[in-house]
């Protein structure tokens, strides 16, 4: 599907350069002389580069439509990441790399969502939330509960994200997988 370039929004996964690309950042820029454009940050998902693009309201795209569908994460071995379809129960290696950062959040056992490209997975989007444990944090001195101060913590997949001052050590926590930070405590 073509669409203009002013368009494009976060998330979107288009053709560009002979190859598949998805818009992470998206701003849209009004000089004062010529034409208005979209500033686009592209992550190359076959090898993982980034690029920053202009795209004048004029150009035309091709946004690709990817296939979702879930699975369930078994295990890592080395760099690869073993998923299992929950219907026809076959199995794929996924590299690590694919999914970055949110890496961390991979539980045993968590369904995601895989993202197919001609029968090639290309993307994992992780839930949006996950209840982690604090394996370690600092004890709450009396009186800071008043400020809205946030202290550092550790978390059991050895992610550091900062909590409220009530939040200590043995306590369940959700976190944010895009943006990690702490939501609420869990349940």
């Amino acid at each position: 599907m073509k669409i203009n370039g002013n368009e494009i929004r976060p998330g979107n996964t288009i053709t560009h350069q002979n190859t598949l690309w998805r818009a992470v950042k998206v701003e849209a820029v009004k000089p004062g002389k010529g034409p208005a454009y979209a500033q686009v940050e592209l992550k190359n998902l076959i090898d993982g580069r980034k690029l920053n693009e202009r795209f004048r309201s004029s150009e035309t795209v091709e946004k690709i439509r990817l296939e979702q569908k879930e699975h369930t994460f078994l295990y890592a071995e080395g760099d690869m990441l073993t998923f299992m379809d929950g219907e026809t129960f076959e199995q794929i290696q996924i590299p690590e790399d694919l999914i970055g950062e949110q890496r961390a959040f991979l539980q045993d056992g968590m369904q995601v969502e895989v993202e197919m490209h001609e029968g090639r997975a290309i993307g994992v989007a992780l839930p949006e939330q996950v209840t982690l444990l604090i394996t370690e944090t600092e004890p709450t001195v009396k009186g800071q509960t008043a400020s809205s101060s946030y202290k550092p913590a550790i978390l059991e997949n050895g992610l550091r994200v900062m909590v409220p001052p009530h939040i200590t050590n043995e306590t369940r926590i959700v976190v944010n997988t895009e943006t990690m930070e702490y939501v609420k405590r869990a349940d």
